[in-house]
């Protein structure tokens, strides 16, 4: 699971595309669960959250293999919203 802080007008799905396109062949579902606004957060910023369900097709994957994609999800939807992770 993944949350990120975005402007208000940043439509969750462009979040969603952005994990999704991290990894096409090892990502099989990427959905929101959860949208804050509010908050600490400030002025004109939201977070989402979503989960990413990984489904290798071949192999079991490694912590090293799934701590790649995880990286590649959060530089994907940084690169595509201006967003950051959420610590």
């Amino acid at each position: 699971d993944f949350a990120f802080v975005v402007g208000v007008d940043v439509p969750a799905a462009d979040v969603v595309a952005a994990a999704q396109g991290a990894d096409k062949v090892l990502i099989d579902e990427v959905r929101v669960f959860d949208e804050f606004v509010g908050g600490s957060l400030g002025e004109g910023r939201k977070s989402l959250a979503i989960t990413v369900r990984l489904q290798p097709r071949d192999k079991t994957l490694t912590d090293d293999e799934i701590d790649a994609v995880g990286k590649a999800v959060v530089d994907k939807v940084t690169a595509a919203t201006g967003g950051t992770l959420r610590g």
